[in-house]
This record gives structure tokens, C-alpha cells and sequence, in this order.
């Protein structure tokens, strides 16, 4: 087996993650496809590894995903090693890809973002993804930062704590009355595992992890809505759709004006949040993790 890995045939597998399929990748590169083709097959032969899944779109497989955080790794030295030279537009910004979980964004994430110079001439590009999901992003290879609930680092990215987010089970008053109210000799958790639930996606399982803990068996009811972004989240349930988790920071100014009560105070769920990133000497990123650090210890709970 050959040990060198041609950079030509790197930069192909790359094209062909990013793009989707051969042919756009082709198009990306100026090459035709069955050049695309090739390159990926000798790179294969070279690894002694099938590096993708010749799906639609096309998925790397997990020794893939080596050979693509490689390439975007070196990608991004390149282009510091041509700003150095003088090869690149004194203007062109620096692009950062990081996924976030929706409570970050819709809460304390965006203020970090703002704590950094204008002078780094930064942009970004945040990807929205479940704190328990984002590290696969960065196991991918499809971003450089990550704020997950992981704490052990993904390979080749060190991790720093951030502190906890802490959420609350509420409803709205009409809502808690008319599914969690007195006067029934059922069980409250079996209430709640009975009541109609919202839930941010099929991947959010925090409402049921939360009736588990009171003793509800298999979780949160079938009856439940999806709502896939943070504010939306918390309108459905301040409108009476369901009960949720909702983020303290979000929920307090609410229960403060009556429009939602807390169904159990004495049991809160906090999530342990961590900042992973690339082992990269890259200034840029470095200024974004402290901007990022120094909001969450302002914000979080620790």
C-alpha cells in the first residue's frame, strides 16, 4: 500500500463531499467526471479504504472523514500560507464554519460573535444542529468549532467546558389546568406522559429523558408537535399546544408575566455544554473560542 496521499486526489474527495455527487464536483474542479471518478478510486487504492458512500448525495465513510478533516485542514493553510505571501486579496475575510446547538443561538451564542474585532474581517457560517449531533459535524470533517454536549474530544480537536444550560419543564396556565390539574387520582407523572408534548425534532429527546426521571416509563406522549427552532419552540407552548423544556434564560421573564408556570420546580435538567475545535495554529479561531468562553461563563450555569 502506498503512504503519500497526492493532493490532487484530496482535494477531489473534498470536492465530492462538498458537492454532493460526482458530476458536481466535476463541474467544481473543471475536470470531467470520469477524471473525479478516478482520482477517488486511486486515492481508495492508495488508503487500502472505501472513503465514500456512493449514495445521493455521496456520505464519507468513517476512514473518509479522516481524509476529508485532513484536506480541509490543509485547505485552511493554504490560504494562511498565501496571505502571508501575498497571494490572496488583502481584503478577503476569513470563513469559520461552526455548528451550534438552537438554544445557544436563540440565547447566549450570537453576543460572542460580536465581541470579535472588525479588523479579523471574520464570517461566519453556523450550522444548526442538536447539541448531542454537532460533534458528528466535526468528526465529518464539515466544520471547524463545535458547542456540544460531548465532553470527550473528537479526534484531532481539543475541548474546553462551558458551563450548563439549564431548562425547565413548563406549559401555559390554560394548558398545565386543563392536562396536569388537580382533582384525579392519577399519578402526575403519568399526567404529563399522557399530555400532548412539543418537541424541537425527532432527534430532541429532553421531554422524555425528563418523565423517565419522574418515573414515567417509556417517556414523553406520542401526542406531540415538532417545532424546529428555539423561538418557535417556546410560542407552541406558551400558546398551549404542549408542554416543554425550555431553556431557563427563556422561560423566566415568561413565568414572571404569568404566561407559563413550571410543572415540577423542584426538578430542573441541566446539559453540560463543551467547546470542541481543530488542533490548528489558527489565529482566528482561537479569538472566537475565547469570545465564546468568556459569554458562556457570563451566561451559563457552572
Amino acid at each position: 500500500m502506498m503512504t503519500d496521499l497526492p493532493l490532487d486526489q484530496v482535494r477531489t474527495l473534498l470536492a465530492v463531499v462538498d458537492e454532493g455527487t460526482f458530476d458536481a464536483a466535476a463541474a467544481a474542479l473543471h475536470v470531467t467526471p470520469s477524471a473525479v471518478s478516478q482520482r477517488v478510486k486511486a486515492l481508495e487504492q492508495r488508503t487500502g479504504r472505501v472513503l465514500l458512500m456512493r449514495t445521493k448525495p455521496v456520505r464519507p465513510t468513517e476512514s473518509g472523514e479522516i481524509v476529508v478533516r485532513f484536506a480541509r485542514r490543509l485547505a485552511r493553510l493554504e490560504r494562511d500560507a498565501r496571505t502571508e505571501l501575498g497571494m490572496s486579496d488583502a481584503g478577503e475575510p476569513t470563513r469559520l464554519s461552526i455548528a451550534v446547538n438552537a438554544d445557544s443561538l436563540a440565547t447566549w451564542f450570537l453576543p460572542a460573535l460580536t465581541r470579535l474585532p472588525r479588523e479579523l474581517r471574520l464570517c461566519y457560517e453556523l450550522r444548526r444542529e442538536d447539541e448531542d449531533h454537532t460533534a458528528a459535524l466535526l468528526r465529518e470533517g464539515v466544520v471547524m468549532a463545535a458547542v456540544t454536549s460531548w465532553p470527550d474530544p473528537v479526534a484531532g480537536c481539543s475541548v474546553r467546558a462551558l458551563g450548563r444550560m439549564r431548562y425547565l419543564a413548563v406549559a401555559g396556565p390554560d394548558f398545565a389546568g386543563r392536562w396536569l390539574g388537580a382533582g384525579t387520582d392519577t399519578a402526575p407523572h403519568e399526567l404529563i406522559a399522557d399530555a400532548p408534548v412539543v418537541a424541537f425534532d425527532r432527534n430532541d429527546d429532553l421531554q422524555d429523558e425528563f418523565v423517565r426521571g419522574l418515573g414515567g416509563g417509556l417517556g414523553a406522549s406520542a401526542l406531540r408537535h415538532f417545532m424546529p427552532t428555539s423561538e418557535g419552540f417556546v410560542d407552541a407552548v406558551v400558546a398551549g399546544l404542549g408542554w416543554g423544556m425550555v431553556p431557563e434564560v427563556q422561560a423566566e421573564p415568561l413565568l414572571r408575566a404569568g404566561r407559563l408556570v413550571c410543572l415540577a420546580p423542584d426538578r430542573i435538567v441541566d446539559v453540560p455544554l463543551f467547546w470542541q475545535q481543530w488542533k490548528l495554529d489558527f489565529p482566528a479561531l482561537a479569538a472566537v473560542a475565547d469570545a465564546v468562553a468568556a459569554v458562556a461563563a457570563d451566561t451559563l450555569r457552572h
